[in-house]
């Protein structure tokens, strides 16, 4: 029998109520592109029925299974996606083509799982899982075995058709890309930000990049290491659109005319500033970090707010909780580590002092960046911002 279909599950979107339609006709859609990115040409189409999401294949999808379950592991909202035969809404057909489906298969106990969505079916989901399940037993001479069995067979019923499976895949969770509005997302080039990014993509929101550099004094590294960075995170239905802001020149304003410890807290509230004007005018609803509380000496809570002052949209930091090894633990799961730590100059470790200031005060950092001529040193970055796309998967 052809695996012609793919049944895609959710799980949150289902708590929507009347919005749940909103989410599924999103995640649909989401399922749509990712497809088209990873398998152009492997499905037919993805179509909603009654409360699930149906993939249907075509003959090229038998050499693209990979890719496209690749594509749907990586596809937020998704719970969990089946690869299925169709039968039909009758019992004796089911207890047939479940015996042809399983028949091949290596076990040596088994049970059937029926979810019944199609009330009209004369029989409910227990009366189906005994008929088909002794029908099975006897068949195969197997046991069936309600606990931990050696093979399941899953038997679906919704909108007057019939599918069967054997396993389910388990999807990333969350909720689909762009429910949740936009969120430029500051990338370093880092461990961190790249694991913020993909926290806030699961939790609904497209994200656009900014990346602050101090090109000339610092390489191209960390300019090539964020667009590989983004084409990685393209999989997870990620925006490929970074603002490469020059920050060289700031930084050495901030050098010549403040107090040494303030300086990375200066550097900080001024990437905060430039950042939300690119956030802005790119119509996104927030800013994201990748900071850790007390991972490093700008992260405490003092100097967090004192940077997030100046910010008039809000600060999501969605790694706070994390430590280092659950935040090394998530990038090496999602492929962005090895890129990660690959070598290159960070623009915040350039004119770092050697005893930076761990508990700022909010007065002082407003008293001394009296001393710097604000608006023109944001105005002149956002001037000399570049705005770069990547590709998927961009290893530059």
């Amino acid at each position: 029998m052809r695996l012609k279909y793919i049944i895609c599950h959710y799980n949150e979107i289902g708590l929507k109520g009347d919005n749940r339609h909103y989410f599924e006709k999103l995640l649909a859609e989401n399922i749509r592109q990712a497809l088209t990115r990873e398998s152009p040409g492997g499905f037919e189409s993805v179509k909603i029925v009654s409360g699930r999401i149906l993939v249907i294949l075509n003959r090229k999808s038998e050499k693209q299974i990979r890719k496209i379950e690749s594509a749907l592991k990586n596809t937020f909202g998704l719970a969990y996606f089946s690869l299925a035969v169709e039968s039909l809404p009758a019992i004796e057909q089911l207890k047939t083509d479940a015996w042809e489906f399983i028949g091949n298969k290596k076990f040596s106990t088994f049970r059937v799982t029926t979810q019944r969505s199609d009330k009209n079916f004369p029989l409910n989901s227990m009366e189906i899982n005994a008929e088909i399940g002794a029908y099975l037993a006897q068949k195969t001479g197997k046991k069936v075995k309600l606990n931990n069995p050696g093979l399941n067979c899953f038997v679906e019923l919704a909108n007057g058709q019939a599918f069967i499976y054997t396993k389910k895949i388990k999807g990333p969770g969350g909720l689909p890309v762009g429910a949740s509005g936009r969120t430029a997302v500051l990338l370093s080039g880092g461990i961190d930000s790249p694991v913020a990014a993909y926290r806030v993509l699961k939790r609904g929101c497209s994200v656009i990049f900014i990346h602050f550099h101090s090109k000339p004094f610092t390489s191209n590294e960390s300019v090539e290491k964020v667009k590989a960075l983004a084409g990685e995170l393209k999989k997870f239905n990620a925006g490929g659109k970074i603002f490469m802001v020059p920050f060289a020149d700031a930084q050495k304003e901030v050098v010549y005319r403040t107090p040494e410890k303030l300086r990375v807290v200066l550097y900080r509230r001024l990437m905060l500033r430039i950042a939300e004007k690119i956030a802005r005018r790119e119509r996104c609803l927030a800013l994201a970090t990748g900071d850790s509380l007390g991972q490093v000496a700008s992260q405490t809570l003092e100097n967090m707010a004192a940077v997030e002052a100046v910010s008039g949209l809000p600060v999501l930091r969605p790694l706070v909780g994390f430590d280092k090894e659950e935040i090394i633990e998530v990038a090496k799961r999602i492929g962005t580590y090895d890129i990660s730590i690959r070598p290159h100059d960070d623009c915040c470790v350039r004119f770092i002092p050697k005893h930076p200031e761990t508990k700022a005060d909010l007065k002082q950092v407003e008293t001394a960046e009296e001393k710097l001529d604000l608006s023109s040193m944001i105005e002149n970055a956002l001037e000399n911002t570049e705005t770069v796309r990547v590709s998927p998967f961009d290893s530059a």
